[in-house]
């Protein structure tokens, strides 16, 4: 990816980007639904799963701790995957490196406080959604979009230039 092209190739390579982290939010979806179908499923012995035919093949088998890790795994992949893109995604539109570091701090900080407001959920029920939201934040491509318009800003490209 070239981060000091023309106009045009910067806009194909953010679109490119964009492009990567709504697919892998839409595969991300199928496979967290049918993966909560299929944790529901397992936890609550039920005649029969709700999961996609493929994801139960995928899954069959695999009691609820295999079932629970595989969806932090998961998260966590989905997080790294989407705080790559950002890093891509600040290098081709402000033409720097220089906000890798920022961009990793704050996933970080936002995976962190995510995992915090879950264990406060172990007393306060309304902290779960907290968490999950700060998840899902990460996971999908949020993070791009807010680059995007950051991006547009008056005097930001100009800035990030010095």
């Amino acid at each position: 990816m070239s981060g000091g092209g023309n106009r045009w190739s910067v806009r194909a390579e953010a679109a490119l980007l964009l492009l990567v982290g709504i697919v892998l939010g839409a595969c991300r979806e199928f496979l967290f639904i049918n993966l909560n179908y299929q944790i529901d499923h397992v936890a609550r012995h039920t005649r029969f799963s709700y999961a996609h035919s493929l994801f139960q093949g995928w899954t069959r088998g695999m009691d609820l701790g295999p079932l629970l890790t595989l969806k932090w795994i998961m998260a966590l992949c989905f997080m790294l995957a989407m705080a790559i893109l950002s890093v891509l995604m600040s290098r081709v539109l402000f033409d720097t490196w220089r906000h890798t570091r920022p961009l990793v701090i704050g996933f970080v900080i936002f995976a962190v406080a995510s995992l915090v407001f879950h264990e406060l959920a172990r007393w306060q029920q309304d902290f779960e959604m907290v968490s999950i939201q700060l998840s899902h934040m990460l996971q999908y491509p949020v993070v791009l979009l807010f680059l995007l318009l950051a991006a547009g800003l008056p005097g930001v490209r100009a800035s990030a230039d010095h």
